[in-house]
């Protein structure tokens, strides 16, 4: 991406491209909730609750994860592009769909640091087949938790030897939702090869029951083909990191989601498989066993698998985005 300025602004071809890559973002069975329009000199983001999951989101908390996933997205492909970024979160306080708008300034410089990181959205993947474990944890733990002080957000890892109590409380959230056909029917949606909407999951995105059953903690997807992939990896071997937020007021959730991208790109920068798990923070009690788990004082917003996948395994296809004129108005 190149930065040409009109009076000291990007132009619209810069702002397309941006967003274009900034919508790589994660979000809650590829729901993509998300809106922009640039406006003057500004780029707002808004969220679009026409593409909320209520059976699976029924307080719109993911819908806002996600949203300040993209927003973090964005500020890296700014940033990458040349531009630094001034962003004001809920600037309405009468209209809580408009959740930020971002001005932009000419960088002083843009750093291989900024290059690398942009790369990383596109290389980025959602992977949940099993993991080898994280080289170099010790190193790793330091750079995310470094990684989520701007965000205020709070980093906990869950202690190996408190793994089987996760593994349980996840096994027992899923029984709960067994027989709630509404959330089933949101999970079939998504997965179904029929649909030709662009937030279908690839089939490579999804695992078969022989592989679902060596990852002990994960969300339960009607299962795809029956594939055995990487066999030499007989038990899921990730760390999980938790992030939590003190307050549980909108902003602090958009902000949860800046800190799950800025801790995402980290991940894949440094060569390592991710999987972000949210189906234990959809129910107030699977919340309560992760924060008795972990310690943390704050309220767990979602998890992420951290682990090693094999070496040149190119297994998970890139999920579709919606094209950038759907997602993307200028006015003015």
């Amino acid at each position: 991406m190149t930065a040409t300025t009109v009076s000291g602004a990007p132009d619209a071809k810069a702002i397309r491209e941006a967003v274009a890559l900034a919508c790589q973002a994660p979000s809650l069975h590829n729901s993509q909730p998300w809106r922009w329009i640039a406006e003057a000199a500004t780029l707002q983001l808004w969220a679009d609750p026409n593409r909320s999951m209520p059976a699976t989101d029924h307080t719109g908390r993911e819908l806002m994860l996600s949203c300040g996933a993209v927003l973090n997205h964005l500020h890296v492909a700014m940033s990458a592009a040349g531009w630094d970024s001034a962003t004001e979160r809920f600037p309405d306080p009468d209209n809580p769909y408009h959740l930020a708008t971002s001005q932009f300034r000419p960088a002083a410089t843009v750093t291989a640091e900024h290059r690398r990181r942009a790369e990383a959205i596109s290389r980025r993947r959602t992977d949940r087949l099993p993991f080898g474990p994280p080289v170099r944890w010790a190193a790793t733990e330091s750079v995310l938790r470094r990684a989520v002080i701007p965000y205020e957000v709070l980093l906990d890892v869950v202690a190996d030897d408190q793994r089987p109590a996760l593994a349980e409380a996840s096994r027992l959230t899923e029984t709960l939702r067994r027989n709630d056909t509404t959330y089933i029917s949101e999970l079939r949606w998504w997965t179904s090869p029929f649909t030709s909407d662009a937030s279908h999951a690839p089939e490579s995105a999804l695992v078969s029951s022989s592989e679902a059953a060596r990852v002990d903690v994960a969300r339960a997807f009607p299962p795809a083909g029956g594939g055995h992939r990487r066999p030499g990896i007989d038990h899921d071997q990730s760390k999980i990191v938790v992030l939590s937020t003190e307050g549980e007021e909108p902003v602090d959730v958009l902000r949860c989601g800046e800190a799950l991208s800025a801790v995402l790109l980290e991940c894949t920068m440094m060569g390592l498989a991710t999987c972000t798990l949210t189906h234990m923070t959809e129910i107030a009690m699977s919340r309560n066993i992760i924060a008795q788990i972990t310690g943390t004082a704050g309220q767990p917003q979602l998890l992420i698998r951290v682990g090693q996948s094999p070496a040149n395994d190119h297994h998970v296809e890139r999920t579709r985005r919606r094209p950038v004129t759907e997602v993307l108005e200028f006015r003015g």
